[in-house]
């Protein structure tokens, strides 16, 4: 694709806005977002357990822009609100995490989980179906054996499509504490889920038993000084994984080595500098988020304010800090206040990992260009979402004489905030999760 902007080499505009709605309730609101391992699929989980999945349009000879377009292809009830009898606890029936399989035969498989249950959900077709049973009529009902006189062969009749999701496996009862993040193994076959304080690896095949591979539980839960935030496989080694934690640090760990990975192979923690030193200082250093590159090379990490880009062979210090939203530095004790400061922010790569996009508020998003070193700040509302019409980029002012096209950072709206985006493997196509509205974005095509 060409170079269309001064501020990134893609320049985005609207595809479609779906799932959008002015008035929502707290079930509608979008809790994750992931397109499948070749983009023609994108799924979306909510706070209502839901999943929709949407299906890119096929090109057409008379309508060429509709290619990029995303229609829903399914819809389906995931996860039901539970009660824990043992503990009195109510169990969420949010959908935390999306993770698909590869596509192995006309079927589509994914992996969705809530709070405590891990599900593995077959998608298909169906197009045709079975009639002339002998032992029952039309409508399913048995029929009376004595009137059947002959022998008839079912023949399958077209019908209009369905789809169809069914749960293949549910994989529970092995996590104590809230799942935070599934990741699925490139052998295809095992997949670990990880909640606050351990990570297990299980095998897609089998559900009743999976191999616990971190435990950072301590004997005295008063000596607790850290939670695993996110964890992820390695994307061409299925020896190897990363887990994150609150305390902002990284461990890489390899099961060649041992069964339990409680020891890592290597640490990635950037020193703290004593004179931006405060109370807010481990909070937002804590990591909402990590993710290999799809090369592999690199892993990149978000916490509050920044999102930085390592070397896996340079473990002392980030390749690259980004600046998400430095102008918040100074609201931390308003943002502490309301609870805004504890929100996970996640980030993605781009199909060649050159440019990486994470979420802010205000439904600002960011783009940081790594080779050039730009960035830019995009907004996901209606107002400015227009089909085929550009985004504008935005900028907020800090202080002193704020421009015509800037925006003040008392004026942000804090309750309006991008945590879930995705990228599309291949091509210059974005989703953007704001609240209850999905926005996808694509490059401008000549």
């Amino acid at each position: 694709m060409k170079c269309f902007s001064r501020y990134l080499p893609y320049l985005f505009r609207p595809s479609s806005t779906i799932l959008s709605s002015s008035c929502h309730t707290e079930a509608d609101i979008i809790s994750t977002v992931e397109f499948n391992p070749t983009g023609e699929l994108l799924a979306t989980g909510d706070k209502g357990g839901r999943v929709v999945v949407f299906q890119r349009e096929q090109e057409s000879k008379n309508q060429p822009h509709r290619r990029g377009e995303y229609n829903v292809y399914s819809t389906f009830q995931s996860h039901e609100p539970e009660f824990d009898y043992l503990k009195s606890l109510e169990i969420e029936e949010k959908i935390n995490k999306i993770r698909w399989l590869p596509q192995q035969n006309a079927a589509y498989f994914l992996l969705s989980t809530n709070d405590k249950t891990v599900k593995l959900w077959k998608i298909s077709e169906r197009d045709k179906r079975p009639e002339g049973y002998n032992l029952k009529d039309e409508d399913g009902r048995i029929r009376d054996p004595t009137t059947i006189t002959a022998l008839r062969v079912p023949v399958l009749q077209p019908m209009d499509l369905m789809v169809e999701a069914t749960p293949r496996r549910v994989f529970s009862n092995a996590h104590t504490y809230h799942i935070n993040s599934i990741s699925v193994s490139n052998d295809y076959e095992t997949y670990m889920s990880t909640d606050d304080l351990r990570i297990n690896l299980w095998n897609l095949e089998i559900t009743n038993q999976s191999f616990n591979i971190v435990d950072i539980k301590p004997a005295n839960m008063e000596e607790l000084t850290e939670v695993i935030t996110a964890a992820e496989f390695h994307p061409n080694q299925c020896n190897t994984f990363i887990y994150s934690s609150s305390k902002g640090s990284i461990r890489l760990c390899d099961m060649r080595a041992s069964a339990l990975c409680d020891n890592h192979s290597k640490f990635f923690e950037e020193p703290e500098d004593p004179s931006n030193r405060s109370f807010f200082s481990e909070i937002i250093s804590s990591i909402s988020d990590v993710k290999f590159s799809h090369s592999g090379r690199y892993l990149m990490t978000r916490d509050y304010l920044t999102v930085k880009v390592w070397d896996l062979n340079m473990e002392s210090k980030p390749l690259e800090t980004y600046q998400v939203h430095d102008y918040l530095r100074s609201k931390l004790c308003s943002l502490y206040e309301n609870d805004c400061i504890f929100d996970k922010f996640e980030c993605v790569w781009n199909g060649s990992d050159s440019v990486i996009m994470t979420g802010s508020y205000n439904n600002f998003f960011r783009m940081f260009d790594r080779n050039t070193k730009r960035d830019v700040t995009l907004e996901a509302s209606r107002e400015n979402s227009k089909p085929r019409a550009i985004l504008k980029p935005r900028k907020v002012c800090v202080g002193g004489k704020r421009r015509k096209d800037e925006i003040s950072v008392d004026s942000l709206d804090f309750s309006k905030k991008i945590l879930h985006t995705a990228w599309h493997p291949s091509e210059n196509i974005i989703a953007v999760a704001a609240t209850n509205n999905l926005y996808i974005f694509q490059d401008k095509v000549n």
